[in-house]
């Protein structure tokens, strides 16, 4: 078992970590978008996916549990790689180099990081920690896009999760080992369509119930 706990104090260790993390939250991020889509179809559509989706209620129980594991996971080893990369820098650079794959997906990974945090548990307290015994989830939802200010918010964190599982999608399989240089230019194509379709689908929501309906 200390073999175990040695590796994962390595930072490959917690890279490692990071990437199986990521890929579960991945994968949650599409079903959840997949099933908010039904907000598109009409209320009676999207009520009815969240009473089916209430019906199995030891199940939501189990992957909230999983949720939130992967979440202090994913959060702890995050902060641990930020600081230990920051107190590894002996000199800060005088000049910031675009070069060697740095981009502003991974330039940024630890402030979208952040803001993600953030906006999670607002959207919790909004959409999550709400007494829905006199209305509807559709009626949260309509009730809580009709500011303008959330909206914005909601556009912009969401646009903050598409950058950050841009380049956390493709450096999860450098992280893995998986990277090869003949399939890593097709992953990160794979990468950037998969953070515009979370990016729209996530934010067209707002504007759709807020502005159009």
């Amino acid at each position: 078992m200390n073999w175990f706990v040695d590796t994962f104090r390595t930072s490959l260790g917690k890279k490692f970590l990071m990437a199986v993390t990521g890929l579960g939250f991945i994968g949650f991020i599409i079903v959840h978008m997949m099933g908010n889509m039904t907000l598109f179809v009409g209320h009676e559509a999207f009520n009815a996916y969240v009473e089916k989706l209430h019906g199995y209620e030891a199940l939501i129980l189990v992957a909230e549990i999983g949720l939130l594991s992967l979440a202090v996971i994913h959060v702890t080893t995050g902060l641990l790689l930020f600081l230990g990369n920051r107190s590894a820098r002996n000199v800060s650079y005088t000049v910031k180099k675009s070069g060697g794959g740095r981009n502003i997906g991974s330039a940024t990974m630890p402030y979208t990081g952040f803001v993600i945090l953030l906006f999670v548990i607002l959207h919790l307290s909004n959409f999550s920690f709400v007494d829905t015994t006199d209305r509807t989830m559709y009626d949260v939802i309509t009730a809580t896009f009709s500011s303008w200010i959330y909206i914005i918010v909601y556009v912009v964190s969401v646009a903050a999760v598409a950058i950050h599982v841009r380049h956390g999608f493709w450096s999860l399989f450098q992280s893995l080992g998986l990277n090869h240089e003949k399939y890593m230019p097709a992953l990160r194509m794979i990468s950037i369509a998969l953070a515009v379709i979370v990016g729209v689908g996530f934010g067209l929501i707002p504007i759709y119930i807020g502005i159009i309906t």
